[in-house]
């Protein structure tokens, strides 16, 4: 493949992270593959054909139909709601397009397994959009534990907290809509701490979990913007909410580790604190992505009178990315996230290697996420074996 043609669907807050990432790659980094900002795609004609001009597309589209079936597009990225994200990738997957996709990656495991095993059918590259994985601190933690730095892992307990619909006047928009979004802060917040604690710990056993809806109704007809702000809804009619605005669960992992994990978007005060922190025999971390340059790491094989958590600040070009960013000890923020994701892509299309996170890892994702929502309706502990498909190609 002489050059990578990307068809974007979708445009507001993943669509923006995304392009953006794109056309930083070049910039930062020496990708092995030329690619283009080829089209993107949205519902509303005049918002996205704005969009694709801010943004650095070469073509803009209404109907995501005509992107995938196009012969110049190689890579189908969707950032759209998560209702559409099955029948988007299975088209792409057999128009023979690569395939990134935005978490969670469907509204129901049956589905996720469909998409897998149509891109593997198909033997495209793909990719789930777990982002985190490449915080430089993350991948630190991933290598600590690897090199046995922290022994056995015992604890795992991770949160993730937001507080932008503690308002009551907040409108009702797609997020708050099962039937479009899943489930709530559970697929929206605590799928990435899923992923994390997988890619860190290893695999869940079982689960067992609460939720709770504390606004019931909403004003009806918000729209969403790029920042998770919403348009007023009519206060005159109100619409129920069908999704969680906080699940709490705790588990089980196959390594023997316990852990609870907890997302809400009620923690007035908290805008976007995403923690995890793993206690093992040796040693632990933490990260708190609101200081994402830090990682925090204790070791009991230091000398007793110098233990203690010791922070780490990962801008140092020895951590993995930064030596294409900027000079020690100058942070990175949320962006820069995105664009480790694109570039990785592209060199994974451009070498033919394996993708990850790719769909297979959604699945996992969405198999906890299915069974924590299994254990809330049975209230008991469900195991993710019981849920499990093996998929082949």
């Amino acid at each position: 493949m002489a050059e990578l043609n990307i068809g974007l669907i979708g445009y507001k807050f993943m669509g923006k992270a995304h392009s953006q990432a794109y056309r930083n790659v070049n910039f930062y980094f020496e990708p092995s593959l030329d690619y283009r900002l080829k089209v993107l795609c949205g519902r509303n004609e005049k918002n996205v054909k704005e969009a694709s001009e801010k943004y650095g597309w070469e073509e803009y589209e209404t109907d995501w139909r005509k992107v995938v079936e196009r012969d110049d597009i190689d890579l189908v990225d969707i950032g759209t709601p998560t209702n559409t994200h099955k029948e988007i990738a299975i088209a792409a997957a057999r128009a023979g397009k690569h395939v990134l996709c935005e978490k969670p990656l469907a509204l129901s495991l049956a589905d996720a397994n469909e998409m897998l095993r149509e891109v593997k059918k198909a033997g495209v590259k793909h990719m789930v959009g777990f982002t985190y994985r490449r915080v430089p601190a993350i991948a630190l933690a991933k290598r600590l534990i690897d090199e046995g730095r922290i022994g056995a892992i015992h604890h795992v307990r991770a949160n993730y907290l937001q507080d932008w619909i503690v308002d009551p006047e907040f409108p009702l928009v797609w997020r708050m809509d099962k039937a479009v979004a899943g489930s709530g802060s559970h697929g929206d917040l605590n799928a990435h701490m899923i992923d994390l604690a997988r890619y860190l710990c290893g695999e869940f056993e079982e689960v067992m979990g609460m939720s709770k809806t504390f606004v019931k109704e909403r004003p009806d007809g918000g729209d969403m913007d790029g920042g998770l702000g919403a348009s007023t809804g009519d206060q005159a009619k109100l619409g129920k909410v069908t999704v969680d605005d906080a699940t709490l669960f705790l588990a089980n992992f196959e390594n023997g580790a316990i852990g609870n994990f907890e997302a809400t978007r009620f923690a007035t005060g908290r805008k976007n604190k995403n923690c995890i922190e793993i206690n093992g025999s040796k040693g632990s971390i933490a990260f708190n992505f609101e200081r994402m340059n830090e990682l925090q790491f204790f070791s009991k094989e230091d000398e007793e009178h110098i233990q203690g958590f010791r922070t780490i600040l990962v801008t140092e070009p020895c951590h993995k990315y930064m030596s294409s960013w900027w000079p020690a000890g100058h942070i990175i923020g949320y962006e820069h996230c995105f664009t480790h994701q694109a570039f990785d892509l592209i060199e994974a299309i451009a070498s033919d290697q394996k993708i990850s996170p790719d769909l297979e890892d959604g699945v996992r994702c969405q198999e906890v996420i299915e069974a924590v929502e299994q254990s809330i309706e049975k209230r008991g502990w469900v195991k993710i074996e019981s849920l499990r498909e093996h998929v082949t190609s």
